[in-house]
């Protein structure tokens, strides 16, 4: 039995849009007001979704159910087996003291914590987003950001922050070319688009995750070197999204900045060490610790540095391994079933103005165990830990460890992706895209703010173009803008919604053992998150109609 969507069931698009945002408010309000925890404000959130979709939306219940049941399939596979693989790695490098030894080695690169920060966070995590996405930088940079000493606020915000810039060029520029293939749009000129759009942002965050951090004197004291990673990423990922497409912008952005930073860093230190792992979340001051930013001998050997930076060198080569085509290609020819979805797949049917004629969503579940990127982190975990001297008996000993230590932060996840497809499928969330469809003028703006929204609702950039792509191409032919542009504006303005998404919240909290103090993450981060939204939206908009932006239009 087909069913279509119905955007204005209640024949009142404002009552209509309002219950659309109930399951949104549930979620949101349970987290960040009434300090629900996480999995259970999860399983709010999906309920009311539940009883959005078929009473009010009109979605038959079987449907409902299917929907939820593939999110909550999404929700293991990739994203949680992402996580539990990552902390699986942790635990073994913390366990044998390796992190202990990674950990001084850093500070043997520099002892000042905003440059650690700026190096791990933003750096590092550029890389680890654009060779893996799917939350694998914000497991990873907040895992490492505590073993530093950073306090789990610290880790678990400031991941989140640092995690912005790449977004749009994550999985090897998977959310461009998704983008492209939904709009029928060029996938160049959509590269090239957000890489103009977000060249700006690529300099302005590492300033924005540091005031946030330590504060505008403290980030002001240090500007030489946050400058340098800035433009060294922002550069290059201008050059390589305009010249080469989108794959591999994230990743030779991410390592032109790690070089050019740590290189920068043998040449010049800050005249005072800022050496607050809590920053001015625990209203700390820059602490003097000499005129040099270089960390005394730590009385490790090169080997022992060696050793300790060993799994972490692994994971980097293999994440990226994982990620490119030729190896998807090889292990998808091993195994992956394409796994229509039961009682789903071709049977809702998006209806305009969101398509131009009628559509039937397809629902189809890859489960590609091999090549996933989890599946990667877990070959570098357990290759690791045979090199550090683990039996095999202990490994398979410390993985359990780790599942059960995840266990409610997995249900969060499941239940996070089930409420995120099952608004997706009964048209809720396009709903509450419609009203930001009809702002007129103010489109460019609102319209970026769209994809913010999307990313926030969905936890992806691609989902989020997925979803509202479309109607961005078609808003903007309605009203006389370029269509380039808008779609182009949803990716970039969607990556600001990364760091408020339920999703990556909980592999913050997963990460930097914050477990409980979702709501505590969401409400530090949400600030930034807008703020940085509006900003995209406010270059979009004067690329939409201010000379001599609109030159930087693509057509």
């Amino acid at each position: 039995m087909m069913w279509s969507h119905v955007y204005d069931p209640l024949g009142n698009p404002w009552l209509s849009t309002l219950c659309a945002a109930l399951p949104i408010i549930v979620l949101l309000g349970a987290l960040g007001i009434f300090h629900i925890k996480a999995h259970i404000a999860a399983m709010m959130g999906l309920i009311t979704s539940l009883v959005v979709a078929i009473g009010i939306f009109g979605m038959p219940g079987s449907m409902a159910l299917s929907a939820t049941l593939m999110g909550a399939a999404n929700g293991l596979l990739p994203i949680g087996w992402i996580i539990l693989n990552v902390i699986f790695l942790y635990q073994l490098t913390e366990r044998k003291g390796q992190f202990a030894i990674l950990r001084e080695s850093i500070t043997g690169v520099t002892q000042d914590r905003r440059l650690q920060l700026l190096l791990i966070a933003f750096c590092f995590g550029a890389f680890f987003e654009g060779a893996g996405g799917f939350g694998t930088p914000v497991a990873v940079t907040g895992a490492m950001l505590i073993g530093l000493g950073f306090s789990p606020l610290a880790a678990s915000g400031l991941s989140l922050i640092a995690n912005t810039a790449p977004v749009a060029y994550g999985a090897l520029g998977t959310p461009i070319t998704t983008l492209a293939k939904v709009t029928g749009i060029d996938v160049m000129l959509i590269s090239s688009m957000v890489g103009r759009q977000m060249t700006i942002f690529a300099i302005i965050v590492p300033f924005w995750l540091l005031i946030a951090f330590c504060g505008w004197k403290n980030t002001i004291r240090i500007w030489p070197a946050v400058l340098v990673a800035g433009l060294s990423f922002a550069i290059p990922q201008l050059l390589v999204s305009n010249l080469m497409g989108p794959e591999l912008v994230a990743v030779i952005a991410s390592v032109c900045s790690i070089a050019a930073l740590v290189f920068f860093l043998k040449v010049w230190h800050p005249k005072e060490v800022y050496t607050s792992t809590a920053g001015t979340m625990a209203g700390a001051a820059a602490e003097a610790a000499g005129n040099t930013g270089l960390q005394p001998k730590h009385g490790y050997s090169t080997g022992d540095v060696i050793r300790a930076w060993l799994p972490w060198l692994i994971l980097s080569v293999l994440v990226f391994a994982w990620g490119s085509p030729s190896m998807k290609k090889l292990l998808d020819s091993i195994f992956t079933l394409d796994i229509q979805w039961p009682g789903l797949h071709n049977l809702v049917q998006k209806m305009p103005p969101v398509v131009a004629k009628p559509h039937l969503e397809a629902a189809i579940y890859k489960l590609n165990l091999l090549s996933t990127t989890g599946t990667g982190i877990l070959v570098a975990g357990i290759l690791s830990g045979l090199i550090m001297g683990y039996r095999p008996s202990e490994l398979i000993k410390v993985y359990g460890q780790t599942f059960w230590s995840l266990r409610y932060s997995l249900i969060t996840i499941v239940a996070m992706l089930a409420l995120g497809y099952l608004t997706r499928y009964s048209g809720v969330d396009i709903t509450l895209g419609l009203a930001f469809s009809h702002t007129g003028v103010l489109y460019p703006f609102f319209g970026t703010l769209l994809g913010w929204l999307g990313v926030a609702l969905t936890g992806s950039d691609t989902a989020a173009n997925v979803l509202f792509g479309g109607l961005q191409k078609a808003s903007a032919t309605q009203l006389g803008l370029s269509p380039v542009l808008m779609t182009s504006a949803n990716s970039a303005g969607g990556v600001m919604g990364k760091m408020i998404d339920a999703q990556s919240i909980v592999v913050a909290s997963t990460a930097t053992q914050y477990y409980g103090k979702e709501g505590v993450i969401l409400r530090y981060v949400f600030f930034h998150s807008l703020a940085l939204a509006c900003l995209v939206g406010l270059v979009v908009t004067a690329m939409a109609y201010l000379p001599p932006f609109t030159l930087l239009v693509l057509h």
